[in-house]
């Protein structure tokens, strides 16, 4: 006998029991667990005991409204993965621009028509899984990453590279936190289109220990959102050891580094921001310049050169 999937949980927060009734036919119809909240307070205490899989959230409703409690549940860093769909019978563009401001992934109208819903609530769901699991596997690798936007300011972090700036910056927290100002000014010509790979890395000083930790770009992510990574700058971190024992460059040495961790092509371009073809081109170069000729001896070149740092 198969062993039965889990059912997703989705978390309904409407004050009209005849849209409470329906969406919970609906969706226990489709097999999935349906948890009901009347108004924004009810939804945010709920949540505090069960982790919901998606929102169904009511734009408009008395006391604290949907967009609010949109908002209070996304400044929880644990529930940032969890899609809120708004559903109102508003179609003015004001409130569609309200509800995805507030952290909304999508945005549908009264009255519902049942299927729509549940495919949207399908790819959300399978989207929401996709970007929590690569976080969670570069969280489990102690990846040191986070994104920052061109201002400075910290859209998010792995927890590891929370625990190193934690350590570096008196009272830093991620939803406040800016660089100052000479990094500001790094990031505006790093991704000015153009500058040159020496810029790639830049020390980051603070009151502690200045220097101790160096920020490496990696890619630009979104419109707005840059992703950078966390290396302890005292040139022992893996990647830097690969580089200098090797003589590889900074991309070949990452690449090197998820072949010795037993990453597949496929996994190291999603977690690098590269195409596979470009993986390819690059352990090439690594097989070239290792003398070798599969990923098999180059991973052991590789683990025997972290073995003698």
């Amino acid at each position: 006998m198969s062993k039965r999937e889990p059912r997703d949980i989705v978390l309904v927060v409407d004050d009209s029991p005849d849209t409470l009734r329906m969406l919970t036919d609906a969706l226990e119809q489709a097999e999935m667990t349906v948890l009901i909240a009347r108004d924004g307070d009810q939804a945010l205490s709920m949540i505090e005991r069960v982790t919901p899989d998606i929102v169904l959230m009511d734009a408009i409703m008395p006391g604290r409204d949907g967009f609010e409690t949109c908002r209070e549940l996304k400044r929880n860093k644990t529930l940032t993965h969890v899609p809120v769909i708004f559903m109102t019978g508003l179609s003015d563009t004001d409130d569609i621009v309200k509800g995805l401001e507030a952290g909304g992934v999508d945005y549908v109208t009264k009255p519902i028509i049942p299927d729509e819903l549940l495919a949207r609530i399908r790819v959300h769901l399978a989207n929401a899984r996709m970007t929590h699991s690569a976080r969670t596997a570069l969280d489990a690798f102690g990846r040191f990453l986070l994104a920052i936007n061109r201002t400075g300011h910290v859209l998010w972090c792995t927890p590891q590279a929370v625990k190193l700036l934690n350590a570096a910056f008196r009272g830093f927290d991620s939803e406040t936190f800016i660089f100052p100002q000479d990094i500001q000014e790094w990031l505006r010509q790093r991704t000015s289109g153009g500058a040159p790979s020496s810029t790639d890395t830049i020390k980051l000083q603070h009151d502690q220990t200045a220097g101790s930790l160096e920020l490496s770009y990696i890619g630009q992510i979104g419109p707005d959102e840059i992703l950078f990574r966390l290396v302890e700058g005292n040139g022992t971190s893996d990647q830097t050891v690969l580089r200098n024992k090797l003589m590889l460059t900074h991309r070949e040495s990452e690449v090197l580094l998820w072949i010795a961790r037993g990453k597949s092509n496929r996994d190291i371009a999603d977690i690098l921001t590269l195409s596979p073809r470009t993986v390819n081109k690059h352990l090439e170069q690594i097989y070239a310049k290792l003398g070798v000729e599969n990923r098999t001896s180059a991973a052991a070149l590789a683990v025997r050169a972290l073995g003698l740092r």
